[in-house]
């Protein structure tokens, strides 16, 4: 009942910018934590960037100074802001939203992902 689709994701050269963006639909009363995630080849799953319904936001170290989460709640999306691309930065993007639906107190559903590849 609840869906999130990534758009955004490409090649894109070292040095070169990517904004990544996350819509959600179906029943939703609130989002509490919006986040994204990466997955390489060979490698774990692990956290890029959050940001809580106060706009409390995390990075991890990897991205800091380079990488920008957004929210806006009205449309029910997130963004990523991806500058100065390096070649480890390619993975599958994935976006993960923790929130409150009809059946739910609280729950993580996660989009589909999008590719990023930082090649020259």
């Amino acid at each position: 009942q609840v869906q999130l689709v990534e758009s955004g994701g490409g090649l894109v050269q070292p040095g070169g910018s990517l904004r990544l963006s996350c819509a959600a639909s179906g029943r939703i009363f609130s989002i509490n934590v919006m986040a994204w995630y990466r997955q390489a080849p060979g490698k774990e799953r692990e956290l890029v960037a959050s940001i809580t319904s106060g706009t409390s936001v995390n990075y991890a170290d990897a991205v800091k100074g380079r990488f920008t989460i957004s929210r806006d709640d009205a449309k029910k999306m997130v963004y990523l802001q991806m500058n100065s691309l390096k070649p480890e930065d390619t993975a599958v993007y994935y976006c993960k939203y923790r929130l409150r639906t009809p059946w739910t107190l609280s729950a993580d559903y996660w989009g589909q992902g999008t590719q990023v590849t930082v090649s020259s």
